[in-house]
């Protein structure tokens, strides 16, 4: 969320902001005008309480002749204060609701573009794996191994799901505890966080109001599934202040997580985009100062998951067109699919500074006696499963349809070193 001193005092800023995401004016002019009504009304309530202070001390000093009029005049004050409490409680619900539909504002370091045809190459990692035979896609390796099944996923749970089996899972498996283990030694702590979310932290991390329709809702109980682990690892802090000395901390968790795709049809066939992945997170809560700094070493440690397994990818720089709502500057990683013919983004790494601290108030203070201030936030896939999934199989497929298992992951494997 967006400091509304911030939105008054630099409006320009904001609306600048708002045309290089290519989004409309709207939500900043409603705010606008109702900011200047609560603020005019809530000046005008402030100066009655004033004057209804100042009678209030002198109606005992004055003759009775006058005291009823004094007391008249204090009804009227208090009943036109009512009024305006009234009216400020629903301004206060709209501007609220205009904050929370306000994106951030992209760091200056962000290219200004349309898409992700505006996207910057900031490096590459390995060559591509060249073939001397027509490598084939993840899902027919996956089906001829007989380690993934479309069908029955679908059977079980609808369109968008797969159920991994025998070897299938095992790796899925053994790359879980790869990428945490590697976290744990990077200095990360691992926590396993609820999969369901409240209402309160879906808020928190600006999954709603934006991603409404894209979040799976248990209406009974109001809660959601979570569309990333960043989810409920960020709001542990929720409301909290913490101690400045301790930053930056660092978590690092798996969790299964879900999404809609609402109004996306899955026309990607296999794994690349479904309803249900798993997924290790990277989260950090910096001191405001350090986060440009830390977001560079997140995208190093979500880097290494790629290195270790051998797989080629590219490092992109997200242009302001192609920002998430609540990022103000992103890194995507894409790893490399030769049987698909596409680079795959595995992971984004993304800086949101006080943004999603405002929205789930979380604090630190420097020394006991300081203000508080907000953290920053930031957070990274550790990574996703599912595409590296499809990575592995088609860039470590062989002639004879076999599937050569990583290195870094055979230990995992009890040794194996071949899917057949």
């Amino acid at each position: 969320m967006l400091d509304a001193r911030v939105i008054r005092d630099d409006e320009q800023q904001i609306r600048n902001a708002l045309s290089n995401r290519n989004l409309e004016q709207s939500v900043l002019d409603r705010f606008l005008e109702v900011d200047g009504r609560w603020r005019s009304l809530t000046d005008e309530a402030n100066g009655l309480r004033k004057q209804r202070n100042v009678v209030a001390a002198v109606i005992p000093e004055l003759p009775e002749s006058e005291k009823k009029a004094k007391i008249e005049e204090m009804k009227s004050i208090t009943n036109r204060i009512k009024e305006i409490d009234v009216e400020l409680g629903e301004l206060d619900s709209t501007r609220d609701d205009c904050l929370l539909n306000l994106p951030n504002v992209p760091d200056p370091s962000v290219p200004v573009g349309k898409g992700a045809e505006d996207n910057v190459l900031v490096r590459s990692w390995g060559e591509p794996r060249q073939f001397d035979f027509a490598p084939q896609t993840h899902w027919d390796i996956g089906t001829r191994l007989d380690i993934i099944d479309f069908e029955r996923g679908a059977k079980v749970a609808g369109t968008g799901f797969y159920v991994l089996k025998g070897d299938g899972a095992r790796l899925e498996r053994a790359m879980i505890n790869y990428m945490l283990d590697i976290h744990r030694e990077q200095g990360y702590t691992e926590v396993f966080p609820p999969v369901v979310v409240n209402r309160r932290s879906c808020i928190g991390t600006a999954s709603l109001p934006k991603m409404h329709d894209d979040m799976y809702w248990i209406e009974r109980d109001d809660l959601y599934l979570n569309p990333t682990a960043e989810v409920p690892v960020t709001n542990l802090f929720n409301g909290e202040i913490l101690d400045g000395h301790e930053l930056p901390i660092l978590y690092t968790a798996y969790l299964p997580s879900f999404r809609r795709e609402a109004g996306k049809h899955l026309e990607t066939k296999g794994i690349a985009r479904v309803h249900q992945f798993n997924k290790v997170e990277l989260v950090k809560f910096t001191l405001p100062e350090t986060s440009q700094k830390e977001l560079e070493l997140l995208l190093v440690d979500a880097e290494a998951v790629l290195r270790g397994l051998g797989l080629s990818y590219r490092v992109m720089l997200l242009c302001t067109g192609d920002l998430t709502f609540a990022s103000t500057k992103t890194y995507d990683i894409e790893a490399h699919s030769p049987g698909m013919e596409q680079w795959l983004e595995v992971s984004s790494c993304s800086d949101f500074k006080s943004f999603q601290a405002r929205r789930a108030m979380i604090k630190f203070r420097r020394e006991p006696h300081l203000k508080s201030e907000f953290v920053h936030t930031l957070n990274g896939s550790g990574i996703a499963l599912a595409r590296t999934f499809a990575a592995v199989l088609e860039n470590y497929q062989n002639r004879d349809g076999s599937v050569t298992i990583p290195e870094v992951l055979r230990p995992y494997m009890k040794g194996q070193e071949v899917l057949q």
